[in-house]
């Protein structure tokens, strides 16, 4: 099989119901129920929900566990450049052969009946999981949490919830309590949670929640607490304090990630894998520094970044990054979504921006256009002129600033797009 192969599958996928995003189990219990119910034999389940830092804490709690010597699936989304990113089986990504396969039984599984693309790849994620023997299962939630098609395990091993901030209203909700009951669902009776740092009107939400199921919580700044000294990231709980190296993944809001999963480790009896969740982590699209490639390449005295965060508390974690490298003012090329914050996530970068690019995202149809975003970030403060593409965004600064710095952002899809192109 070729990978066009899976491709065509998960293009039919696309078809099965009108709507991208339709909040709802109902879907996903028939689906499950045709598939012999592959929910109900996973290996110990691990749940991520939040709205920042989901993928890069789930990413650490990996690194930790399996340097333990854990065979450890995970599903996360979305993928950047290809949809094998979503699956990884016992470490590995899955094989176009594996997959092509999986999309196959859950099509025939599925027939006619409407369901969302994200439902029926995730259900056919479950049921790769099922099958194959190993210690845990990550499970990121796609969205929200309550109603989100991977909150199907009755009695996961662990929860976690990262910070919490305004993102997907429209699904979501219009205030900070409202997402954070939509985050909370993952809670079941008796089941401990992590829970990471969080306003307060989410925090009493968690809580209330909380109480009502009898699931323990660990919370940071209460019962877990991680911060840096001396250029070293402290960890500290009831069972003692852990000196380590700061991570590997770059930017303060990193630290807080640290300590979510290092929490959720030392939870799983796993803390010997402490300092591998922070030091081998992999975490494409967040704060990542593109070294080779056609676009880097076209940059070659300066240097050249690319992070996929889209909401306000991303701006900040991005400018807060920005300032601990030392890159000074930055060239920024950004495309958003026409669903985000875009002043939200904009005005945080104002000091940090010596000028903005706005470009489109290739084959999205919620994409600003170049105008659209360049008229936002010149409302935030921001200097901004259009560009037809990222390569002439690049092509445009090197001629002005031949050894710019330069930050690719605003979307995980223009993320996504970059990554293809960069090879």
């Amino acid at each position: 099989m070729t990978e066009a192969r899976s491709d065509a599958l998960l293009a039919r996928m696309m078809a099965f119901h009108p709507k991208i995003i339709d909040l709802t189990l109902d879907r996903v219990w028939r689906l499950l129920e045709a598939l012999d119910h592959p929910e109900k034999s996973l290996p110990p389940v691990i749940h991520v929900a939040g709205t920042n830092g989901k993928g890069s804490t789930l990413a650490m709690i990996r690194a930790g566990l399996e340097a333990t010597g854990a065979r450890v699936h995970a599903y996360t989304s979305p993928h950047l450049a290809r949809f094998h990113e979503r699956i990884r089986l016992s470490g590995a990504l899955i094989s176009e052969d594996a997959l092509s396969a999986l999309l196959d039984e859950c099509l025939k599984a599925n027939g006619a009946d409407p369901i969302t693309y994200f439902e029926i790849t995730t259900c056919a994620a479950l049921l790769t999981f099922a099958r194959m023997p190993a210690d845990y299962t990550l499970l990121e939630v796609g969205l929200g949490g309550r109603l989100d098609a991977t909150n199907v395990v009755d009695r996961p091993a662990l929860c976690v919830i990262t910070p919490i901030s305004l993102d997907h209203q429209q699904y979501l909700g219009e205030t900070l309590p409202a997402i954070a009951g939509e985050k909370a669902g993952i809670l079941k009776r008796g089941v401990p949670c992590v829970v990471g740092p969080q306003e307060e009107a989410a925090l009493d939400v968690i809580e209330a929640r909380a109480a009502r199921l009898g699931a323990p919580l660990m919370v940071h700044g209460q019962h877990w607490h991680v911060g840096t000294e001396a250029g070293r990231l402290v960890y500290q709980d009831e069972d003692g304090l852990v000196d380590l190296p700061l991570p590997n993944l770059r930017g303060p809001h990193q630290v807080q990630n640290a300590g979510m999963a290092l929490a959720a480790l030392r939870a799983l009896g796993r803390g010997a894998g402490a300092e591998a969740a922070v030091t081998r982590a992999e975490w494409p699209a967040r704060m990542q520094r593109l070294r080779r490639g056609p676009l880097a390449e076209a940059l070659p005295q300066g240097t050249l970044w690319l992070d996929g965060g889209h909401n306000p508390a991303a701006g900040e974690a991005i400018a807060a990054t920005l300032a601990q490298i030392g890159a000074g003012r930055v060239w920024l090329v950004c495309g958003m979504l026409n669903t985000k914050d875009v002043a939200g996530f904009m005005r945080p970068l104002c000091d940090a921006a010596q000028h903005l690019y706005a470009v489109s995202i290739p084959g999205e149809g919620a994409t600003l256009s170049a105008a659209q975003t360049a008229e936002a970030a010149r409302a935030c403060g921001i200097t901004a002129s259009e560009a037809d593409n990222v390569s002439a965004a690049i092509a445009a600064i090197r001629a002005q600033d031949p050894a710019a710095h330069v930050l690719i952002c605003g979307s995980l899809y223009l993320a996504g797009s970059v990554l293809r192109e960069n090879g």
